[in-house]
């Protein structure tokens, strides 16, 4: 529960201020071309029976605006005059045209308003970088450095690549780290260059290897070898219960041999498939009594043991940080600027990149609503964890948003550059169409990808 707190209240404090500041955007410009605003809101307020919706409402005394805090928390709203928008306030528009509305505007004026939200969310995403490279530098293990090499699945080894290779980069440029990236450069390869045996070698790639099927495989692509030598051991745990010491090196479970912590963890995955059969407690049991065989020295033991009902033996091995030294780039105030700005769009790219996948049948059942968000954040309060989530969420709320789709803020800059280039206003009814359509698609999106959420927790997908 105290887990579910913390990322609750992360993912609240960073979606709270993503929204404020995009609606922000949109206020200012709005403001700056003297446009009435008659709501600023964070969160939906729609009214129930006789309640209008509001948590908290504030009207300034001599101002147009009212702002305030609805109920309803997925998103936040700035209700402009003379637009036609969310709100689906018809009546306005049957007025008289005004000069201080969002339709007595020029074309110009209204486009900026429009993509003021989604400038202010990319610009945020670009300062908050800048200020992470600043504050904490940047540390990294550099692929190259990861001398024991990596972990392929069958997939891989199919292409040529063998357990041990260390992975150097492509002909795209070396690899700086492994993240995503290594990934999205590998699949796009037609290179991939490699360390083997202490040689430098290359592997011909086919260049189209699916992102999504290799982020989701298991085991996975590849992954940092990691040796099945334990580091410490939990008391109180089957580990200890069979003497298990810091040093013991796993050699076989269950009369499969296992040359590293990876293999040892994709037998574990395998009783954890097999846990999914089982209809009584005896046949749980009998899943989770396992074979042991570790070497001590030069001399190898076997030992029965049952795992915890979670299959957890109860040792620790060395993390990536304690195999490898990583190295910290620190960033002055002023080099931190070009660095964030290129790291940022580096994130836009790649995501951007990813995008085609959505449109899969795999990549719709890996869309995530609000508990995957949440899930991105840590379990514990990390600032540094923090403010790079809530970078990565700006980009994204600044991408979503500028897609052209009625009712976002891209649907809403695509007619304008229709009025732009045509010189001819789409009709209200029209408009008011458009916006239904679009909030239609966006409500769809929203339940499958809650529903996909829902579907994981249950075990399902």
């Amino acid at each position: 529960m105290d887990i579910f707190l913390i990322r609750l209240l992360q993912f609240m404090l960073a979606i709270g201020l993503l929204v404020l500041l995009h609606e922000g955007g949109h206020f200012f410009f709005a403001k700056l071309f003297g446009v009435k605003v008659d709501k600023f809101y964070l969160f939906f307020d729609p009214s129930i029976w006789k309640w209008d919706g509001s948590l908290f409402k504030w009207k300034p005394k001599n101002s147009d605006t009212q702002y305030g805090i609805g109920w309803l928390p997925l998103g936040g709203y700035c209700k402009i005059a003379g637009m036609i928008d969310e709100s689906f306030d018809t009546e306005q528009m049957k007025q008289p045209e005004q000069p201080w509305e969002f339709r007595a505007k020029p074309a110009w004026q209204r486009l900026l308003i429009m993509i003021g939200g989604v400038l202010v969310n990319f610009l945020l995403a670009l300062f908050i970088y800048s200020m992470i490279l600043f504050h904490w530098g940047e540390t990294y293990i550099p692929v190259k450095d990861m001398t024991l090499g990596m972990k392929f699945n069958a997939e891989a080894k199919a292409l040529g690549f063998q357990d041990g290779d260390i992975l150097v980069g492509t002909e795209k440029g070396e690899f700086k780290e492994f993240s995503a990236d290594l990934y999205r450069d590998l699949s796009e390869a037609k290179r991939a260059d490699i360390i083997r045996d202490g040689k430098a070698m290359s592997l011909q790639l086919p260049g189209d290897i699916n992102l999504l099927g290799m982020l989701k495989a298991e085991p996975s692509f590849v992954r940092p070898l990691i040796p099945a030598e334990i580091d410490s051991v939990m008391a109180d745990t089957p580990a200890a219960s069979i003497g298990l010491q810091k040093g013991d090196r796993i050699v076989a479970i269950n009369n499969k041999s296992v040359d590293s912590y990876n293999e040892f963890t994709d037998q574990l995955g395998i009783l954890e498939d097999m846990m999914t059969a089982a209809k009584t407690p005896g046949d749980s049991l009998k899943i989770r009594t396992t074979t042991i065989v570790y070497a001590r020295g030069e001399r190898q033991d076997t030992a029965s043991v049952v795992l915890t009902p979670e299959l957890k033996l109860g040792f620790f091995v060395k993390s990536i940080t304690g195999l490898y030294e990583p190295i910290t780039k620190e960033y002055g105030f002023f080099e931190s600027f070009p660095a964030g700005i290129k790291y940022g769009w580096n994130v836009l790219a790649g995501y951007v990149g990813d995008m085609k996948y959505v449109f899969t049948a795999d990549g719709a059942k890996s869309l995530g609503g609000f508990g995957a968000i949440g899930s991105l954040f840590p379990p514990m309060w990390d600032w540094y964890l923090f403010w790079k989530m809530t970078a990565f969420l700006s980009i994204i709320l600044a991408f979503m948003n500028i897609l052209p789709i009625p009712a976002l803020d891209g649907g809403h800059v695509l007619f304008l550059l229709y009025e732009m280039i045509t010189r001819r206003k789409p009709s209200e009814t029209f408009m008011i169409r458009a916006e239904y359509v679009g909030f239609g698609i966006l409500i769809l999106l929203m339940v499958v990808a809650n529903l996909n959420d829902i579907l994981r927790w249950l075990g399902y997908m």
